[in-house]
């Protein structure tokens, strides 16, 4: 989609750092990005690597303990930290959805599945029982539910966990939210119902020219899906690309996640999968140069002493390697 070119950008990420406590325990240490209207970028890394707190941030879900350090959320141009709570819970309901990844703790148990759709329809917008009803419906219709009306009825354990995250995905696009945040959405699904899911996650927010940031601890998940990537490691964006992620990476980090990829069935069965060494550091660990420099193959000594920048590439991605910024030379 083409955007104006005096509109701001609909989420805009300004060196978000979160922490825990009065120390320097800082999961997400700097996080930068953008995010048009329309487009899909992933967000992809270990975990442990910051990614859902990072979400969980954006929508102001923090858990109990955490506190922005520093940076900015821009909303389409509103810093949405500077909001008063109030205003922010409204925007966060209704601008702003989110799919949880275990779609059977994000629905309450004692309430039928129509009945927490429906909600959404009577308090944000103010429509009669029978409205919402009729919307409820008509919505896990569009989510792929084969009875709606048998649906409405029915209590979450009743379901498969693919039906049930149609539901939690049918909750978040209910008010055409401009943003949505998918935290691993096919997180305990098998294979085939993971692709039904991401399938139709793909057709709605097409159908509703909605920006989504895609949360993955699977690289594969996003090949034909995300415009551009993000690789996310021990709280820093290491690496921002587009498709090139699985042809031409460029962060040691992001080749060792695309050559730890199992084929695929088209692909050669007995290609050898190479893990990557060494452990990701904790969250405590505090190091002084890039964090991947201790199980990376090509560091050098100024790899452990200081941090790279995250700096533009000739492809219009960026990289934070100081052994990329001399063959590009930044």
């Amino acid at each position: 989609m083409t955007q104006d070119s005096q509109a701001p950008q609909l989420l805009e990420i300004r060196d978000l750092a979160i922490g825990f406590g009065e120390g320097g325990y800082l999961p997400v240490k700097g996080v930068d990005f953008r995010l048009d209207k329309g487009e899909v970028v992933g967000l992809v890394g270990e975990s442990g690597s910051g990614k859902s707190l990072a979400a969980y941030g954006i929508m102001g879900l923090l858990p109990y303990g955490a506190v922005y350090r520093r940076g900015e959320i821009l909303f389409k141009g509103r810093n949405v930290l500077s909001l008063p709570p109030k205003e922010r819970r409204a925007l966060a309901g209704s601008s702003m959805g989110m799919i949880f990844q275990e779609p059977l703790t994000a629905l309450n148990p004692v309430i039928t599945v129509g009945e927490q759709v429906a909600e959404i329809f009577r308090l944000r917008l103010g429509q009669s029982r029978r409205e919402a009803r009729e919307s409820a419906c008509a919505l896990l219709s569009q989510a792929g539910l084969p009875n709606p009306a048998a649906a409405y009825g029915s209590y979450p354990h009743r379901f498969s966990g693919g039906m049930r995250q149609r539901v939690v995905i049918a909750m978040a696009l209910a008010l055409n939210p401009d943003l949505v945040i998918a935290d691993e959405p096919t997180t305990a699904l098998d294979p085939t119902i993971a692709l039904q899911i991401i399938r139709l996650l793909h057709d709605l927010i097409s159908q509703r020219d909605t920006g989504v940031l895609f949360i993955t601890h699977n690289l594969r998940i996003l090949q034909g899906l995300a415009g551009r990537i993000l690789v996310m490691y021990a709280g820093l964006i290491l690496e921002e690309t587009g498709g090139e992620a699985f042809s031409k990476p460029l962060h040691p980090y992001t080749r060792g996640l695309v050559a730890a990829l199992p084929p695929n069935p088209s692909e050669n069965l007995s290609k050898t999968l190479v893990p990557i060494p060494g452990q990701a550091p904790g969250p405590k660990d505090t190091l002084p140069g890039c964090p991947f420099a201790p199980r990376c193959p090509e560091r050098a000594p100024v790899c452990l002493e200081s941090l790279p920048r995250l700096l533009p590439t000739p492809g219009g991605g960026r990289v934070r390697c100081f052994m990329r910024e001399a063959s590009y030379g930044a």
